[in-house]
């Protein structure tokens, strides 16, 4: 009886080694202790989070929309004291610079604001600490989400503990700017990998699949066939003609075979063509998680033209606008006084990703003057800047439908 709960224990203890020696690790990771928030991630996870920016898929669309995010233009804008609208660029505060320009010494604003969207998409929240100078917002500097708390006090606001290199150090909610994605709980955000977490691990295994086929399996595409046996010299023979015909300077040649050789192409099997169908889904569901059309993930769509146009104003509208909405509220909120909220706005400017060909654009600007008797609703100035063309003394005011007007973007 001892025997055998030694030998069960033994069997226990070498499948909890196999157990072990299988389970998912950081490749060349390694963790400072176990109050390391990078060890915990990976606890909680079961896996590193570096790990999915290893599918083509998942780098794809976070790099597309935290590019595009980073890519536009985040103006502070100065309110029309009337009639509601804009009145302009409010380049005298000091905010202008720190969105537009610099936001902290070591970042442009395309960095701050593309790392920021990559964290929101890949960890759920992106923090950054306000640096002020006085009352004057200096620089924001980023912060890793890895290890953040976030805890609703009494009153209502949040205070934040974030521990880097073994060190924890808290903030109030008036310095720090929180970025939030999907949340259930409107207080952290949550990953867009971990939501995808089955799709994207699916897309790995059918990966590793194809690659092993094409590694390890017959990937030749046919066979040549013979009624006898062929002496080894044959053999040679036949495999210096076929090399012969090698190469793209060959591509279409006819084949001169001897001795009633025939030839007969290997069909894919129902497997393998399974294994690309499902590498192909799962491309496809990612893309749906993160809000992505298939032309823009590079699949072999029909969509070409108009009809790419179209899909690429959609993913503008349906996909990107909630980032821009929550990058402006989020801005508003924390980096805005109460004061500063009544005379200043907040835009993302996505007209570089709704510009059309000249064409349209010159179409739309003809209407929007009054050209063909149409009533002007834009100023020639309006126009110009719309173009990056500076202003001109002549180009105040709306032009008489059918007049055309003196400062034309073209001049």
């Amino acid at each position: 009886m001892t025997d055998a709960i030694a030998s069960r224990l033994s069997s226990a203890r070498r499948r909890r080694r196999a157990a072990a020696a299988s389970a998912p690790r950081a490749s060349g990771q390694s963790f400072a202790g176990l109050d390391d928030p990078a060890f915990l991630e990976f606890v909680r996870t079961g896996r590193n989070s570096i790990s999915a920016y290893e599918t083509s898929a998942v780098v794809r669309c976070i790099d597309l929309r935290a590019g595009a995010i980073g890519m536009l233009p985040l103006r502070l804008m100065r309110k029309a004291s009337a009639g509601g609208g804009v009145a302009g660029e409010a380049e005298d505060h000091p905010l202008f610079d720190v969105l537009m320009h610099e936001p902290n010494a070591f970042q442009t604003a395309y960095e701050f604001k593309r790392l920021m969207e990559m964290r929101v998409l890949s960890q759920g929240d992106a923090f950054a600490r306000i640096v002020r100078t006085g009352q004057r917002i200096a620089g924001l500097l980023p912060i890793d989400p890895a290890g953040a708390d976030v805890e609703v006090q009494g009153d209502g606001r949040l205070r934040y503990r974030f521990t880097q290199s073994n060190r924890s150090f808290d903030l109030p909610q008036e310095e720090v700017f929180h970025l939030r994605g999907f949340s259930v709980d409107g207080v952290r955000g949550l990953s867009m990998l971990t939501l995808a977490a089955e799709a994207i691990g699916l897309s790995r295994e059918a990966s590793a699949s194809l690659f092993s086929i094409y590694k390890t399996g017959m990937a030749a595409g046919g066979a040549l066939k013979h009624p006898n046996k062929l002496s080894k010299s044959a053999k040679e023979d036949l495999k210096q003609q076929l090399e012969s015909y090698a190469g793209s300077k060959n591509r279409g040649r006819f084949m001169v075979l001897d001795e009633g050789i025939s030839v007969e192409h290997f069909q894919q099997t129902a497997k393998d063509a399974q294994t690309i169908e499902t590498a192909r889904h799962m491309v496809e569901d990612i893309a749906r998680f993160f809000g992505v059309p298939r032309p823009l993930m590079g699949m072999d769509d029909t969509s070409w033209g108009s009809g790419v146009e179209q899909l690429a104003i959609l993913f503008v509208r349906f996909g990107l606008a909630p980032s821009f909405a929550n990058w402006e509220q989020a801005i508003r909120r924390s980096l805005l006084t109460r004061e500063e909220k009544r005379r200043y706005t907040i835009d993302f400017d996505e007209r570089e990703l709704l510009r059309g060909s000249m064409k349209d654009q010159a179409e739309f600007f003809a209407k929007a003057s009054g050209s063909g008797g149409h009533k002007p609703w834009m100023e020639a100035n309006e126009i110009r800047d719309l173009v990056g063309l500076p202003p001109r003394p002549d180009g105040v005011g709306l032009t008489p439908p059918g007049v055309q007007s003196p400062a034309s973007p073209q001049q």
